[in-house]
């Protein structure tokens, strides 16, 4: 009945959680979900406001542009020059996307040829995976260890196979490890992808989510980067905007309208109202993101530390709002670790092999949740282990 590419997908191995997960609750369970990476922090105030007054001007009932509104694109480039110290042309160089995600899973088929081998993280959000899948071309998976801080090394990859890559995908912050890189790790990604003629696709949708000094930089700010790659960002979760479904694509202008052509040929644009609600948030006060980032510090301590005294091994993350943890010894997989959870605890967590082989011997907690709630979920944890 399906085509191929669907039926070549992975399995969906967070199924049984979920199936489980609704078991549990028609049981009577308590369950503390803490698998969604989902901010449950309100869109500030003075974004919904623009949307609101937005949305009421006949003007942005009609069919938005392809490429985005220019004055939401010169705001993107505006906050990119501000934040990150790079500089875009808002007519060139910035896309504007329904979410990241629509753009990246757009992306294998403006770049991608079926056959084709494109260089994909794992562990990894899995959209880079099935969205190279689905163009018909094949992954070769760079292993993310944990002894090599969860960063692909390059110098490992068969040249044979470096020659024959079209792409990479790249994500720092990163889903699930929670790992960050410098610009000396992105130095390297651009002089490997000049040698081989790869086009790097950097997912960079936790960049304003760091702590402890630690500030996230942006893929095009070195050196030659603008020649090889495009990056991709959003506003979901640096302005608590995910169900709005806005973000971005910046960076080489060639490799944007490869893009933009299979957008036109698929979607119609933004709804132009969330582009204007888009615009305040880029524009207006950003007291919001640091008081994002002082909630999901408090949170990432009192799990870290929960976590810990319960016996469970893991690193304290500099950014993102996961924390990506090892299963403790006598279990057997992730998988079984966070069934254990579910059915004993109450607890849902993402088992790592959700995001590929290589996380395979972990799991991934979230932060979008209060407080009250992280210290009963390591409470009800500490006592079954």
């Amino acid at each position: 009945m399906y085509a191929d590419r669907i039926n070549a997908l992975p399995p969906y191995l967070f199924a049984e959680i979920d199936r489980k997960k609704r078991e549990a609750e028609r049981k009577g369970i308590n369950v503390i979900d803490m698998g969604i990476g989902d901010p449950d922090l309100p869109t500030p105030p003075h974004i919904v406001e623009a949307l609101c007054h937005a949305a009421g001007d006949p003007a942005n009932h009609r069919y938005p542009t392809y490429e985005g509104m220019l004055a939401f694109r010169e705001a993107v480039a505006g906050w990119y020059r501000r934040r990150k110290h790079v500089n875009l042309d808002p007519d060139s160089e910035v896309l504007t996307l329904i979410g990241s995600k629509e753009g990246i899973a757009h992306s294998a088929f403006a770049f991608l040829n079926p056959g084709d081998t494109a260089l994909v993280p794992n562990p990894a959000y899995p959209v880079y995976n099935n969205a190279v899948i689905m163009a018909g071309s094949v992954p070769f998976y760079m292993p993310l260890l944990e002894e090599e801080g969860f960063k692909p090394d390059l110098d490992r990859i068969d040249v044979d196979v470096a020659k024959r890559a079209k792409l990479m995908f790249l994500n720092y912050p990163n889903n699930p490890t929670a790992a960050t890189a410098d610009t000396e790790f992105f130095r390297e990604v651009v002089d490997f992808a000049h040698e081989h003629q790869i086009i790097v696709l950097h997912d960079n949708p936790y960049s304003e989510l760091t702590f402890d000094g630690y500030e996230a930089p942006s893929f095009l700010g070195v050196r030659g980067a603008k020649e090889v790659g495009i990056e991709f960002n959003s506003l979901s979760k640096t302005y608590n905007m995910t169900g709005w479904r806005i973000g971005f694509a910046v960076g080489n202008s060639e490799l944007l309208n490869g893009l933009r052509v299979v957008k036109t040929n698929i979607d119609s644009g933004t709804f132009q109202a969330v582009q204007v609600a888009g615009i305040a948030a880029l524009t207006g006060p950003q007291e919001c993101i640091r008081e994002n980032v002082a909630v999901y510090r408090a949170r990432r301590d009192v799990l870290f530390e929960g976590l810990q005294s319960a016996g469970i091994e893991l690193r304290k993350p500099e950014a993102t709002f996961y924390l990506w943890a090892r299963i403790p010894p006598g279990f057997s997989s992730s998988m079984a670790f966070s069934i254990f959870l579910l059915e004993r605890a109450g607890v849902v967590v993402a088992p790592g092999t959700g995001f590929g082989e290589y996380g395979e011997g972990y799991v991934r907690f979230s932060l979008c949740m209060d407080v009250e709630l992280i210290e009963e979920a390591c409470e009800r944890i500490r006592r079954i282990l």
